[in-house]
């Protein structure tokens, strides 16, 4: 399997003290272990609730999931159930839509130390053929992109993303055209976000073997943090998680640079009110998860991808923290909570995993 090396040995290291060693294995055998193929109907999402009022014996219908710690990255399996990924401690989780108990999978080898450990996660664009997830994690040297099948041993990828004690990143996607674009962080050195040669502060892209699509890896350059990326009708955005200042999402523009003299962010959310830990998309609709506004914040754009009106507040102080948003078939988003991230407030039940309608689905007034 081909692999990028690191491309700027001076940026590899950036200050971070590794906690230990990171050792390569072979790809496994298919999983023993593995979601189920014949699943049940997927229940419909109800409206947003207020936590607290429902019947005890019921529960929250929004949450399908309570007891994680940090959950950062979340897939959907095309049974209906999803992924879910824990930062710190490297665990895959199957929630179920129907809330049935959370089933653990497979346990990835990370290196949490700062902002680091698994950082996101992206089903093959073959999944139903090959079951292979791709995640984003940082080891004890750097951070990199990792496939596997599901109980199985991660191969790499792409390896030598600079790694730091502070944004490593960890945005994946694949576009329609099955590419892999990777969001990677600056690690605190805006210099690495605007230097064309290191994978740092960039967004790449890569073939699901690692080797560089088009010109080069680097689609863009000049980010500080890119914590999710999500795909629009008719364009790519990533969402900036800023160290100081304004969180941005920014449209992704192939030899594009969002540095301080590049272009101009989608939106620009002040830093009381971001944290933007999540994207998703649906029709002119962007949902973002803001962890430091306890919201996801619900951005309307138009056929140029222009900002129209004011974001919307959506799930507002409900829940805490608020990091990971997904779209699913259905049109109901996936959210995770990070309230055991040592800066939130955790509840008995955090961190938790919601399931529900968007606002423009009906389950509010449309935006």
């Amino acid at each position: 399997m081909v692999t990028l090396g690191c491309l700027l040995l001076a940026g590899c290291g950036s200050g971070y003290e590794p906690s230990g060693p990171f050792r390569d294995v072979p790809q496994g055998q298919p999983p023993q272990v593995a979601p189920p193929t014949t699943p049940g109907p997927v229940p419909a999402p109800g409206a947003p609730s207020t936590p607290g009022t429902e019947d005890e014996q019921e529960g929250d219908p929004n949450v399908v999931a309570t007891g994680l710690t940090v959950p950062t990255g979340l897939v959907v399996l095309p049974d209906g159930s999803a992924v879910v990924g824990e930062r710190d401690s490297g665990r895959l989780l199957q929630v179920f839509p129907d809330r049935s108990p959370a089933r653990e999978l497979m346990t990835l080898p990370v290196d949490a130390g700062g902002d680091g450990g698994l950082l996101g996660l992206a089903l093959s664009p073959t999944f139903a053929e090959d079951g292979l997830v791709y995640a984003y994690l940082s080891t004890a040297t750097d951070n990199r992109v990792v496939r596997f099948p599901l109980g199985g041993t991660p191969n790499p990828v792409l390896t030598g993303i600079p790694r730091g004690e502070v944004d490593n990143g960890g945005g994946l996607l694949f576009g329609p055209d099955a590419t892999l674009y990777v969001g990677t962080g600056d690690t605190g050195d805006p210099a690495l976000a605007e230097d064309p040669v290191s994978l740092a502060g960039k967004v790449l892209a890569v073939d699901v073997f690692g080797q560089p699509v088009g010109a080069g890896p680097v689609v863009s350059r000049g980010h500080q943090d890119v914590t999710a990326l999500c795909q629009g009708p008719l364009q790519l955005y990533a969402t900036d998680e800023a160290r100081s200042g304004d969180d941005v999402l920014d449209a992704v523009t192939p030899g594009g640079d969002v540095g301080p003299d590049g272009a101009d962010p989608v939106l620009s959310v002040p830093a009381d009110e971001g944290g933007l830990g999540g994207c998703a998309v649906s029709g002119p609709y962007v949902f973002l998860g803001a962890m430091d506004g306890r919201q996801v914040r619900v951005t309307q754009l138009d056929g140029s991808g222009d900002m129209v009106g004011d974001p919307q507040p959506f799930l507002a102080d409900q829940y805490g923290r608020l990091r990971t948003v997904v779209l699913d078939p259905s049109g109901a988003l996936w959210i995770t909570t990070s309230n055991r991230d040592g800066i939130g407030v955790p509840e008995e039940d955090d961190d938790r995993v919601l399931r529900v309608l968007p606002p423009s689905s009906g389950s509010e007034s449309p935006l």
